[in-house]
């Protein structure tokens, strides 16, 4: 489903960027970054090709939409991980998945947002 697929990771917290990596690898995907910042995610967006990214919100104070309108312009699908209940902006009603959140579950709905 998501194997060969190549996967953005953004994500400010080292611990959960590698849990993602990790879990990505598992299911058979490769893995792009992580991308610990703003400015990372930006840079990584524009250089590498990729199938989907896990976006988190959230970047050291920073909200990510500037990374998600680069996806969007790119054509590239993307997931974003957050604890917030409403982002407030126009990317209110992307896929989502709300922290805390387990392995299986991002890849299942990686899965989704690539199949469909």
């Amino acid at each position: 489903m998501i194997a060969g697929k190549r996967v953005l990771v953004v994500d400010d917290e080292f611990m959960v960027a590698a849990m993602l990596v990790d879990a990505l690898e598992e299911a058979g995907a490769v893995p792009v970054g992580p991308a610990s910042s703003l400015r990372e995610g930006l840079d990584m967006v524009a250089a590498q090709t990729l199938d989907a990214a896990l976006l988190d919100w959230n970047l050291l104070g920073e909200m990510s939409d500037a990374i998600a309108r680069a996806l969007v312009a790119k054509g590239v699908p993307f997931i974003i991980t957050t604890g917030y209940v409403s982002l407030g902006s126009e990317f209110e009603h992307a896929p989502r998945l709300a922290k805390p959140y387990t392995p299986e579950a991002m890849i299942a709905e990686l899965g989704r947002l690539l199949a469909g």
